[in-house]
């Protein structure tokens, strides 16, 4: 089967743009070919620095033919007195055939003319110089550029196309440039160019001529090779950030790992400093010990092979020394200075326009902080309540304000330093945790309050402003907060409720001019926090219908919310379920729509109790009422599905033999109080109305 490859060659491309670039062309490239007809196998897509390769194996060499009934006008229109008319021929001609080709069809609406068309069996060759300049043209890029004076925009110029199918040349035009079977190499160690003879053989032209790792992850496990083999040499253990890895894999083509040396005097500086200095600045690795003590050496990453290594090796080392001695200026003239002025220092710095300074941000997470701990961890009331006093005194540090990504650490390092006790300490660190929807929680309870805290202040904050996230459009991550909220409080089963700690987050801010009135502000915080809980549980493999029947039972609770859908994910693979849902269902259909014109409370008559079948289903639910209660406070979720189901029959009999909607006014209001006082009660465990069985 035929091979096809393609490959763009540009100038140095960002790392962050590159993987991007690999999901979008594999995307373009499938929906290009399938919508062609040309079948087709895997389809590969790598990207270095400076080349995007897209191979397709197992191409078809031609369309697949299909044969399609194409229906025209009506016989009557197209035929008189046996003769074709002036529409029969127009349309033969339309269909690329002739009136000899025509052919009478009967449908359910008459006669009508109709043409056997024939497409496909165009060669590949033909209809592949479109789809591969749509995978030029149709990637995005953060930022694009233009260059010559051309108005082509790309993400850098492009340099080179080759485009080979089997032996042969794919005609391609982008940009002025015409593909052909050249491609170029590393600069130094194999520039080129190089010809193509077969698509087959382009992995080994570019591997053993060009000297380029063409995949990414084969460039991060030959780093990982020969980076820890050479901290061997010394003694250590690369400290690995894998976030570092894919960007240092994007940045060469020919990695090259090299361990350099640093003054030891610098690991005075807490470790943090020091692998910051050296990922953020140097884009290197830090060395460490067995126990996880940093060692006076570094890994870099080189794109070729260093014809003097020692020279390279120095001219890293004396630009991370500079680096260093920048930190541990930082480092001590933060440790001189006195965490009142810092706070002081506070109300100088804005948070977010009108929502005030840090200092007052600083006040109000002390509040909300004292608030939270009250309700679940009352012992860490003190602690929690002075972490969030101190938690943003930091942000006027000499470090943080060199390196941002340590606020929050250093906090936590200073705290110590000037005497707070480690809760606090450990609080202060644990403030911006989690970080991602798959980022590691707090692992102290006042870290966990005050994360909560804070994350609660911003998103109430740009909630009165009106800064609601929209699309992808989120500065604030307030989708990232309000996940993070969720996540704390289900992780340690923390029975916040949600609406309390919206509105006392609000209190907080005192009187403000806010653009949306306080109900608003509360209700659209609300659901926003439903929607964040919606989308983490079904992307926990949870059905989408089941989780929006739990949330919309509730969800001011959300660990019991989460216990509820656990509890009826689990019951839905029982014997019965599925009757059971539907049998409540309709009982919960029947009270929603009457429920629009009268009130109702659950409270019946039994004198008006008339028929057999809903005599025993008042009895049924008297006995069900007092283990419904006791499973619902126990929350023993599982308890109250059985339950459910063993009322089942009654509520069957009731509909088989009770007509609720009966002339009797009087009956018909008595017979909806007895099944709403039945539907509120499992109501409270989901919506049944929401599930489709």
């Amino acid at each position: 089967m035929p091979r096809l490859v393609f490959e763009l060659g540009f100038e140095e491309m960002p790392a962050r743009f590159l993987p991007s670039l690999v999901r979008e062309s594999r995307d373009i490239m499938r929906a290009g070919l399938t919508e062609t007809g040309l079948g087709f196998g895997t389809v590969h897509a790598d990207a270095t620095p400076r080349r995007l390769a897209i191979r397709v194996e197992d191409l078809d060499a031609v369309q697949e033919e299909r044969e399609e009934l194409v229906t025209g006008p009506p016989a009557a229109v197209a035929y008189k007195d046996g003769a074709p008319t002036k529409a029969a021929e127009g349309f033969a001609k339309g269909q690329g055939g002739s009136v000899e080709d025509l052919i009478t069809v009967s449908t359910e609406k008459g006669e009508y003319i109709a043409i056997t068309k024939r497409t496909g069996g165009v060669a590949a060759r033909e209809l592949l110089p479109p789809v591969l300049e749509a995978c030029a043209t149709g990637l995005s890029f953060p930022k694009k550029m233009r260059w010559g004076g051309g108005d082509f925009t790309f993400g850098r110029p492009l340099r080179w196309i080759l485009a080979l199918l089997d032996e042969d040349v794919v005609p391609v035009t982008v940009a002025g440039l015409v593909s052909d079977r050249k491609t170029w190499g590393h600069r130094v160690h194999g520039p080129g160019p190089f010809k193509l003879a077969a698509a087959f053989d382009y992995e080994k032209l570019v591997h053993e001529k060009c000297r380029v790792t063409l995949s990414a992850s084969m460039r991060r496990e030959l780093i990982m090779e020969h980076g820890e083999a050479a901290a061997q040499r010394v003694g250590g253990l690369v400290v690995w950030n894998h976030d570092l890895l894919a960007e240092v894999g994007g940045l060469v083509e020919h990695p090259v790992p090299i361990v350099g040396d640093f003054d030891p005097s610098f690991l005075e500086l807490p470790k943090e400093v020091l692998l910051t200095s050296m990922e953020s600045h140097q884009k290197s690795f830090g060395v460490q010990d067995a126990e996880g003590n940093l060692k006076p050496h570094f890994l870099a990453t080189l794109n070729l092979v260093p014809t003097d290594e020692d020279l390279v090796k120095k001219g890293w080392e004396r630009v991370l020394k500079a680096r260093l001695e920048d930190a541990r200026f930082f480092w001590k003239t933060d440790l001189a200075a006195e965490q009142t002025a810092w706070l002081d220092s506070l109300e100088n710095v804005v948070f977010l326009g009108p929502l005030g300074s840090m200092g007052d941000k600083s006040r109000r997470i002390e509040e909300l902080c004292g608030w939270i701990a009250e309700h679940v961890e009352p012992a860490h009331e003190t602690d929690a309540r002075r972490a969030g006093r101190i938690c943003k005194a930091d942000l006027v540090s000499e470090m943080v304000g060199e390196f941002a990504e340590l606020q929050g650490v250093m906090g936590a390092i200073y705290a110590d330093k000037q005497g707070e006790n480690a809760a606090v300490a450990k609080a202060v660190g644990e403030q911006y945790l989690p970080a991602g929807p798959d980022s590691p929680l707090p692992e102290s309870e006042c870290g966990a309050i005050l994360s909560m805290a804070d994350k609660a202040d911003t998103l109430v904050g740009c909630f009165g402003l009106g800064k609601i996230p929209t699309g992808a459009n989120d500065p604030f991550a307030l989708r990232r907060g309000a996940l993070g909220i969720c996540r704390i409080m289900v992780d340690r089963d923390w029975r916040v409720d949600l609406r309390a700690f919206i509105e006392k987050a609000l209190d907080a801010y005192g009187e403000r001019n806010w653009k949306l009135s306080r109900e608003e502000i509360v209700a659209r915080a609300l659901e926003f926090f439903r929607e964040r809980a919606k989308h983490w549980f079904v992307s926990q493999d949870n059905p989408t219908l089941m989780v929006e029947a739990v949330l919309q039972a509730g969800y001011s609770d959300v660990p019991g919310a989460r216990a509820r859908l656990a509890a009826l994910k689990e019951f839905s693979a029982e014997p019965g379920f599925e009757d059971a849902v539907l049998t409540f269902k309709r009982a919960a259909n029947i009270i929603r729509k009457q429920a629009e014109n009268m009130e109702l409370s659950g409270r019946f008559d039994h004198d008006l109790l008339r028929e057999e079948a809903e005599q025993n289903l008042a009895k049924t639910l008297g006995l069900m009422y007092p283990k419904f209660d006791v499973m619902w406070e126990k929350e023993d979720y599982r308890g109250l599905m059985v339950l459910m189901l063993d009322i089942r029959p009654a509520v069957d009999a009731f509909f088989d033999n009770v007509m609720v909607m009966c002339d009797d006014e009087a009956l018909k209001k008595n017979r909806l109080e007895l099944l709403e006082a039945l539907v509120s009660r499992l109501g409270r465990i989901a919506d049944f109305n929401a599930l489709q069985m």
